[in-house]
This record gives structure tokens, sequence and C-alpha cells, in this order.
């Protein structure tokens, strides 16, 4: 998504003098639930779980993109893409031409990258591209499908283990947002996806852990997952890393955690071993 802007001045705050970091915290935490722009995210404390993410946010503030103001959101991403993306695009169209048809987009949104990648792709006959997301989503892209996908090839889905069986498993940006790990869905699948085409992933070089994004609309728990947990949880199943890039576009600033947070993303391709 984005190239995120954090609130830098708070990130050299330290524990030398206790009382002078406490108050900075209480004015970053009035900050981070008053934030409401659109043009950058933010990122707020350090958790162990996901529900004590989810807990950490006041419960009368929008949480998730389950509402209509995050459904509404990423449609000029219809008709761009970014340099991050090309890596994406390649894989893609080498493996359409290896035969795969079917295309599971994990948190895709509206369908997003169906959209944007075929001004670059000549997408094969027969393709199925189905993007699983969170209820409101699925339905503002259903709608929007009515009148932009003429050949009917977008679907939506309410479940991951849907993607057993696909050709591949796409996700971009959208891991982060999961309760559960990649390696635990793709575990439960009776039949694995042949390939993985990741991008934007937040990887940490030693740490897994969790914080609490603000996209302006709403808050949402957020992975960050260390980097031998990511790649040896994928390996695991079966997977072979075909290739690997870095986004510096992106990165997670979070506040008093100079140690946790993130100055790039990474991509990733991954082949199911015969």
């Amino acid at each position: 998504m984005n190239a995120q802007v954090g609130p830098r001045p708070y990130q050299e705050a330290t524990a030398r003098l206790p009382l002078v970091r406490q108050l900075l915290e209480i004015r970053y935490r009035r900050a981070f639930f008053a934030h409401r722009a659109l043009t950058h995210h933010i990122y707020r404390g350090v958790f162990h779980s996901f529900d004590e993410a989810q807990a950490s946010i006041p419960a009368d503030h929008a949480s998730g993109y389950d509402n209509t103001e995050s459904a509404d959101l990423y449609r000029e991403r219809t008709r761009r893409v970014f340099i991050n993306d090309y890596p994406m695009i390649h894989w893609l169209g080498r493996w359409f031409a290896e035969g795969a048809r079917s295309v599971f987009d994990l948190g895709g949104h509206i369908g997003i990258a169906y959209y944007a990648y075929q001004k670059y792709l000549a997408y094969p006959q027969g393709l199925r591209w189905t993007v699983m997301d969170v209820p409101a989503v699925n339905a503002a892209g259903e709608r929007w499908a009515m009148e932009h996908d003429a050949p009917r090839r977008l679907a939506f889905a309410d479940d991951v283990a849907q993607a057993s069986g696909a050709d591949v498993l796409f996700a971009a940006g959208s891991l982060q947002y999961l309760r559960y790990s990649l390696a635990d869905a793709l575990a439960a699948m009776e039949k694995k996806p042949r390939f993985l085409l990741l991008n934007s992933v937040p990887v940490h070089m030693r740490e897994s852990y969790f914080t609490v994004q603000n996209i302006g609309t709403a808050c949402c728990p957020y992975r960050v997952t260390a980097e031998r947990e990511f790649l040896g949880g994928l390996s695991a199943l079966g997977y072979e890393l075909q290739d690997r890039w870095e986004n510096p576009q992106r990165y997670c600033i979070v506040p008093f955690h100079p140690e946790l947070s993130l100055d790039r993303y990474y991509g990733f391709a991954f082949r199911l071993a015969s």
C-alpha cells in the first residue's frame, strides 16, 4: 500500500526518563486515536497476540476493514501499479505461461490487483480470480464488478479454506491483518496452492509481534513476523523460495520501540515442491 509516514519525533523517546516517556506515550495515544488522515498510516504499541492488540482499541473506535468507510478505500489503485508490483506481475505472467488458471487473492479488497494488472498481463482464457475479504469489502467489490468486470472473471469468497486447490495464492499487503498465520491457513488445506505470490509483507529479522495500525478510517491489529518463523513455516509445508525482493517505500515506525520498527517490507514467490 502507500509509503508509511510515522510520527518520528516519538521514535527517539527512551526509558532514561521514565516520567517523560510516560507523558509522551499518553500524548501519543491521544494523537493516535485522533488520526483521520488517509494519506498515511501510523502505529502504536507492541502486543503478544492479535486479541491483545484488538483489546487495546477503544470499543467506540472502528476496528478493521469491515465497515463502509474502509470498504470504499483504494478505488484509484484499480487503475495503477507501483514499483513493487512489477515482481508480482512478472511471476504471475510466468505462472500463467505454465498453465495456472486460478488465483485466490487473500485480502484483495475489491479486486485491486485483478483490475490493475490486466493492463500489463494477457489474462489467459478460463482465468478465475477469487478475492477473499471481509463482508463489507466483498459487498463493495461485487457492486464494483457489476460495472467494471465485463469478462466476469472475478468472484468473492469469505473463507481462506476456499483457496484449497487454487493454482496461485496471491496476497499483497494483507497477511499482516490476519488473525491466523499464512502457514497455519495452508496447513489446514486439503490441497495446497501450487504457487504463493506475496507482497508488502512486514518481516522483522528477529522478532514476531503485533502492533495496532491506524489507517485513517479504522484501527487494525497488525502482525509482524520474524524472518525465520515466516520462511521456516512455509518451508516446512514444502514451499521452495523462488524469489525475494525489498520494498523500501513501505516502513513501519512503532513509536518508543525503535528496535522493532521496520525500514522496509518484503515480497516473495514460492513454489510447492513436487
